[in-house]
């Protein structure tokens, strides 16, 4: 239908029909209206894509009536007619856009052809959980080069009372986007992540003293000799039928015992001691060999506490701490110390101690007996000196006798005799009086 100019009068104007059916403009060729057997109208455009008679015809749809006036979408109209005057496609270009990846498409390849070709399982199972739990949710279906740095910035203010998990929600999604946009997926250079400032983080560094480690050492030996009282509130009602006062202990496992001992005398991370196999001990030599830890293969030196742990052991499988299914076909490594730890740390009166602050005791008792920070950092297995550098702090005997060199050359020079006495500087007789 054509002959009369697309006005609101006229579009209320028209029915639905049995069939689908359009109207064209008078003045501007190629706009039009659709109206569908449900009675919706939207504005369309029609053209050829290409010169001659046998290009093929293209129809784009501009926007529903109701929210377009006829003037805008006239006026839309013109501008995608004009686009197709110099040589554009609009419809092909629409078509592509449906067919443009989703984040969610993105993070799938992501996952299985980078992620959890290249990192470690542990690693590829934290990935996944961020964009699975926190960010697919939230943007899993925009179209991954229309994912905003406003969208992240937003997400990422949302979970300001976690930080920590909120920079490592940054970190994985830059990381998703660096990769897309290698395989150029997303436009050369595109990353959302870009220019979004991340919550300052506060390092959790605890080392235990001689008297804490005296404690925590009590608290083992009596978990597993006689076990640990349970915590209990008389108050509930539930309390009175609770066994007898006497009973009311736990006893820990004397795997679970040998490894926290472990922890603290080897200063190995948790995953590597609860997945050792006794294949990888070698006790003759002294030596822990990993086939694959955090940094790679690497060789844990055991010491003789470390070594006589090992040799009180009985070997109820192929993992040195046994897990529930130690001796049968399909064994597997304990999954975690989380009960028997919280226990002895409440204990010991160190709860809220984490696991892994034990490894920071073992490196801060022998950074402050002046090992030295590429020692520890060998012994620890840290492939970057800056990694040890955490520890430099404790590291006081070579600043102590730098400190007591000046200081004596220093007191020489006023004329001041000194000696040493176990890195103290001695004044050999009264200071004289100024007169």
């Amino acid at each position: 239908m054509r002959g009369k100019a697309i006005t609101k009068r006229r579009v209320d104007a028209l029915k639905a029909a049995d069939r689908e059916y359009f109207v064209w403009d008078r003045d501007l060729k190629g706009f039009g209206l659709r109206v569908q057997p449900t009675g919706e109208k939207s504005y369309v455009v029609k053209y050829r894509a290409g010169s001659g008679r046998n290009a093929p015809t293209r129809r784009v749809t501009l926007g529903p009536v109701g929210k377009l006036t006829p003037d805008e979408a006239r006026k839309l109209g013109k501008a995608t007619l004009g686009s197709v005057a110099h040589g554009l496609d609009p419809a092909a270009l629409k078509a592509a856009e449906r067919r443009a990846a989703t984040l969610k498409e993105l993070a799938e390849l992501f996952l299985s052809e980078h992620v959890e070709a290249k990192r470690k399982p542990a690693t590829a199972s934290h990935y996944r959980d961020i964009l699975e739990r926190i960010v697919l949710p939230e943007l899993g279906t925009r179209q991954g080069e229309k994912v905003t740095t406003a969208d992240l910035a937003r997400l990422h203010v949302r979970m300001k009372k976690s930080p920590y998990q909120a920079n490592r929600v940054l970190a994985v999604v830059g990381s998703l986007y660096a990769f897309a946009g290698k395989r150029k997926l997303v436009p050369a250079g595109f990353n959302p992540v870009r220019g979004i400032d991340k919550y300052p983080e506060k390092a959790h560094e605890r080392f235990l003293t001689g008297d804490e480690l005296g404690k925590l050492g009590d608290a083992i030996r009596e978990a597993e000799a006689v076990g640990l009282p349970w915590v209990v509130d008389e108050k509930k009602l539930t309390a009175k039928h609770l066994p007898k006062e006497k009973k009311r202990r736990t006893v820990i496992d004397p795997f679970a015992a040998a490894a926290i001992r472990l922890l603290i005398l080897t200063g190995a991370r948790l995953r590597e001691i609860l997945k050792l196999e006794w294949q990888h001990v070698d006790l003759e030599r002294g030596l822990l060999l990993l086939p694959d830890s955090k940094t790679g293969a690497k060789s844990i030196i055991l010491n003789a506490p470390a070594l006589a742990v090992l040799a009180g052991l009985k070997r109820v499988g192929a993992h040195v701490i046994a897990g529930q299914s130690a001796g049968t076909a399909g064994e597997k490594p304990r999954a975690d110390l989380n009960r028997p730890w919280r226990s002895i740390a409440r204990r010991a009166g160190l709860a809220g101690l984490r696991i892994h602050d034990l490894r920071h005791t073992h490196a801060s008792f022998g950074a402050g007996a002046g090992l030295g920070l590429p020692i520890i950092g060998k012994l620890l297995g840290h492939t970057r000196a800056s990694t040890t550098q955490r520890y430099a702090h404790l590291d006081t005997d070579p600043l102590r006798r730098a400190s007591d060199h000046i200081g004596a050359q220093l007191a020489a020079a006023l004329g001041e005799p000194v000696k040493r006495e176990k890195g103290v500087v001695v004044p050999l007789r009264p200071a004289r009086k100024i007169r």
